[in-house]
Formats: C-alpha cells, sequence, structure tokens
C-alpha cells in the first residue's frame, strides 16, 4: 500500500503559502505535487527538485492529482477552485470563507480533533482566533462576563497585498490598531467557544509574531495556582502547547511551532483571571495548523512533520 500522499498548494507565493511549501515538502509522509502561483510561475519551488511553480487558474486544476488541496488565498478567492475539485479530495481553506459554515470542519485541533479525524473539507482558523481559543477555553465553564482579549501581530498577517498595515514605513516606531469591532476573528471565537468575547487587535513593526492578553471575569474567585492548574489539565498532553509561569513575550511567538501560554494572574478577589498566549501567526496560526489538519483528515499520526 502506498503510504504517501500528494499535496497541492493554490496561493504559494504568500507568507502562509511560503510556509506550507517548505512543511509539506520537509514532511516524511507527503509529496507536494503542485504550488500555484501566478507571480512565481516557471521559478523553481525552493527545496523541491524538478517542480516549479506553476500559473494555477481553476480550470487547470480540474483533473490534477492530489489527496488533498490547500487553498491559501486571500478571502472570496476560493469558489472557483473549489468547484472543479473531486469530492475525494481532502481541502483545507486558510482563508475565512468556511470558518463559519456548518458544512465545514473548522481546523482547531486541540479543540475540534476527533471531528477532523477524517474530514474532507475543512477551515483553518485565524491566527488570533487560535490563540485567543486557546487561551480562552479552559475557562469558559467559569466566565461571568464578557472577557477582552487584546492582540498584536506581525505585518505578515495582513498578507502581501500592500496596504497601511504592511508598510514597514508606516509602521517604524508605531503600533497600528484596527477592526476593533466585529473582527472576524472575535466572530469564530464567540461561534465555537460559545460564550460573548470582545477582541482589539493592532499590527506592530516586526514581519511576525502574535501576541494576546486576555482578561476573564470570572462567576467564582479562583487562585493563581488553580488557573495554571486548569491549563495544565487541559493542555499537559498537548505537544504544541506549551505551558510556563513567566509571561511570554512576543518574540517568543516568533518562528515557534504551536503556542505558548503563561502569565497566569488573578485580581485580589480572585473574580478576574489573566492569560498571555503567543505564537507565530504564519505557523501555528496558519501553516501548521493546517499540516496538523491535513495529518488527522488522512489518518496520519497528528503531529508527523511537526515535531520530533
Amino acid at each position: 500500500m502506498d503510504d504517501r500522499h500528494a499535496v497541492g498548494v493554490v496561493g504559494a507565493r504568500g507568507h502562509t503559502g511560503a510556509e506550507l511549501v517548505r512543511l509539506i515538502g520537509a514532511h516524511p509522509s507527503l509529496d507536494l505535487v503542485f504550488a500555484g502561483s501566478r507571480e512565481m510561475a516557471g521559478e523553481e519551488v525552493p527545496g523541491q527538485d524538478g517542480l516549479r511553480f506553476e500559473s494555477m487558474e481553476p480550470d487547470l486544476l480540474a483533473g490534477r492529482e492530489a489527496d488533498v488541496v490547500v487553498l491559501a488565498l486571500p478571502d472570496g478567492a476560493g469558489d472557483a477552485y473549489l468547484a472543479v475539485v473531486g469530492p475525494g479530495t481532502v481541502v483545507v481553506d486558510i482563508s475565512a470563507d468556511h470558518r463559519f459554515d456548518d458544512a465545514w470542519v473548522y481546523g482547531l485541533p486541540e479543540l475540534f480533533r476527533e471531528k477532523l479525524r477524517g474530514a474532507s473539507r475543512i477551515a483553518n482558523p485565524g491566527c488570533y482566533a487560535t490563540a485567543a481559543q486557546i487561551a480562552l477555553a479552559p475557562l469558559v465553564d467559569v466566565v461571568d462576563g464578557v472577557p477582552a482579549v487584546f492582540g498584536v501581530s506581525g505585518y505578515s498577517g495582513a498578507g502581501t497585498t500592500p496596504g497601511p498595515r504592511n508598510d514597514p514605513e508606516l509602521l517604524a516606531d508605531n503600533l497600528i490598531p484596527y477592526k476593533l469591532v466585529g473582527h472576524n476573528h472575535e466572530r469564530e471565537a464567540v461561534r465555537y467557544l460559545g460564550i460573548p468575547v470582545r477582541f482589539m487587535p493592532h499590527v506592530h513593526p516586526a514581519f511576525r509574531g502574535l501576541l494576546v492578553t486576555a482578561h476573564v471575569p470570572l462567576a467564582e474567585a479562583i487562585t493563581v495556582d488553580r488557573l495554571t492548574a486548569r491549563f495544565t489539565e487541559a493542555y499537559g498532553e498537548e505537544p504544541l502547547i506549551q505551558i510556563k509561569e513567566e509571561i511570554p513575550e512576543l518574540r517568543e511567538g516568533a518562528g515557534h511551532r504551536g503556542v505558548i501560554l503563561g502569565g497566569f494572574e488573578t485580581s485580589a478577589d480572585g473574580r478576574n483571571a489573566v492569560i498571555v498566549a503567543a505564537e507565530d501567526n504564519l505557523l501555528k496560526g496558519a501553516a501548521v495548523q493546517a499540516v496538523q489538519n491535513i495529518n488527522l483528515a488522512l489518518g496520519l499520526p497528528e503531529f508527523e512533520g511537526l515535531i520530533g
């Protein structure tokens, strides 16, 4: 039996696409069989002998042999490709297009692992939504009120299309708040945690790295030790979740393949908790999570190609 699986990436030019190409290319059970990018068509794919980027229009995808297709495209650009992908092909969509679609499985394995096993349509979560939900999930049953989540991300999260949020000159010595009400990642957290959440995103001058600080009102007083224990109980066996006593810094998340949780504190009355989560917006916030989901969908070991 062939134990290798063919994977194609559409949108390989973007920051996430580049990380996907690297991770899939180094995976022991996955073969990268095509990488679509109009801008880079004809150029060699780094680290892939003989493979070149293709101008992957939707009609060219039809009939291509692949066990998995990853759509690393801007929001709203994937429907034409979905229309030509066979029903037996696993599709992982990096965009926000299907995160609120009940026909798709939401791809946050630490919370929805069993639903992802054997899934054929997977909506990869947003980067902030990943960190925020990991930071809030162990407290959902004791939340009393609305958690507030302050987020900061590197400018790679704004994609490759030029704009104020990925302009190094505008970001120099600066911090840019944006979409302070109704951000898609806030909506994701509300939908999948089942509690109200308020989220305030910002962009900082570094290329990558992401940090969220969550302030959580509680229905009952809790000690710092008990707060930390809740997270250890929830994630102590999760290879991609690291728990530490100290407050994680944004630079710790850059290049890290998982989520770092720390800074556990409670107010004097024990009725408010604080948790800090750091990750790489391009890795666990996108490409690492996609590979984790591919592994689960194909029945491979979940962390193959990601750790060890």
